[in-house]
Formats: C-alpha cells, sequence, structure tokens
C-alpha cells in the first residue's frame, strides 16, 4: 500500500512552477525566512488536504469490503481524468513566452504577482496555492484511504506521501542551507532544463498515472 501510494507521490510532486518560484525566493533579499515560508506554505496545503481526503473517503465507507465497487469506480474515475488532463496539455499548445504546462498556465498571472516582490508572506501563499491537490496526489492518498489498515500504517503513509509530493521544495531548501551557492547554481541549470521540456514532463506523468489508476480500476471493478 506504501510503495504504491509512493509511486502516485511521485507523479504528483513533479512541478515545473514549484521549482522555479523556489530559486526566485531563494535569490530574494531574505532567502532563508522566504523560502522557509513558501515550504510551510506547500506543506500546510498538503497535509490539511491529504488529511481531508483521507477522511472523506473513509466517511464513504471505502476501505470497507462491501464498496468494492465503488472502491475502484474511484480509480478508474481519477485515471480517466488524469488522461483527460494530459491529453488537454498535449493538444494545447503554449503561446510564445507562455509557461509549458497546464498548472503554469492556470496559476502564472497570480504567482508571478506573488514573486514580483519576494516576501514571507506572498511566499506562504504561493505554496498554498501551487500544491493545491492534484489527480495524481489524490490518487496517492485514496491508495491510503481504501486500504484497510491500521492506524500507524495509515499515519506512516500519509507522511510518506506528503513528504515526497512537497520533495521538490523542501529537498532544495535544504541543500540551500548546507551549500548554498552550488544549490543557487544546480537551480538554475535545473529550472532552464525544465523550461524546454517540463511540459512532456507533465504530460508523460499524468498520462503514466492515468493508465495505472485505470488499469487498476478496471481489474478491480471485472474481479468484483
Amino acid at each position: 500500500m506504501i510503495a504504491q501510494a509512493a509511486g502516485f507521490a511521485v507523479l504528483a510532486a513533479i512541478s515545473p512552477t514549484a521549482l522555479l518560484v523556489m530559486a526566485v525566493f531563494l535569490g530574494s533579499a531574505n532567502p532563508r525566512r522566504t523560502t522557509l515560508l513558501y515550504v510551510a506554505g506547500a506543506v500546510l496545503m498538503t497535509v490539511v488536504m491529504a488529511v481531508a481526503v483521507l477522511f472523506i473517503l473513509r466517511g464513504f465507507g471505502l476501505n470497507q469490503p462491501r464498496t468494492h465497487t465503488p472502491r475502484y469506480g474511484l480509480r478508474l474515475g481519477l485515471g480517466i481524468l488524469a488522461l483527460a488532463s494530459a491529453a488537454f496539455v498535449a493538444r494545447r499548445r503554449p503561446r510564445e513566452h507562455e509557461p509549458e504546462s497546464e498548472p503554469e498556465r492556470k496559476k502564472t498571472g497570480l504567482i508571478a504577482r506573488l514573486t514580483t516582490d519576494p516576501r514571507p508572506v506572498t511566499a506562504f501563499v504561493a505554496g498554498v496555492i501551487l500544491f493545491a491537490p492534484s489527480a495524481t496526489f489524490i490518487a496517492a492518498v485514496q491508495v491510503v484511504a481504501t486500504a484497510s489498515a491500521d492506524v500507524a500504517e495509515t499515519v506512516l503513509a500519509l507522511v510518506v506521501v506528503v513528504l515526497i509530493t512537497v520533495l521538490i521544495v523542501w529537498l532544495p531548501l535544504l541543500a540551500f542551507l548546507a551549500f548554498p551557492d552550488a544549490t543557487l547554481r544546480l537551480l538554475a541549470l535545473l529550472n532552464a532544463w525544465l523550461r524546454m521540456n517540463g511540459r512532456v514532463i507533465l504530460i508523460s506523468g499524468l498520462a503514466v498515472g492515468g493508465l495505472v489508476l485505470i488499469i487498476d480500476g478496471a481489474a478491480g471493478l471485472a474481479g468484483g
């Protein structure tokens, strides 16, 4: 259960925009406090949504044997949603100077305003916005929510999902605190590469996650 949830969390962690914003905040006048608040906003949103999704799904009893069909129907639906998102991103060609990925296009205006004058408060807000739940994140939590696991295993699985989902912001922060100059150089190179390949990475992640969920959901429904 934990391994499957972690796999979807890896897909949820793919966010070229979040990494670009991290580079901006690390280059601000007060990089440590600003990026710390950015990470705090990301972690808060991720934890709150993970717990909320868990309680909602378990409130419907989707972890019970009697809800076999709804449980796998949910996975199938999430898979279709992820594939539809991948198809939408693939069909929509970015205009010149337009961000490559769908999350970037949706949030670029607001995020640009929040990063124009980097401050701890705006960094916190940016973290909350950028880490609003995606289909792959919900898929990761639903694996935990629909499993017949005890409290300790459930908590451990949620911690793993949260840590992996926000890996793209807390890991650069730790690296910056240890090796500031090297981290900034590496982020600059990585962001340049992501600007060229971020759209393909996003489409691939959504497609892979969607296919896995569709196959798992369809197999579960057929076996039920």
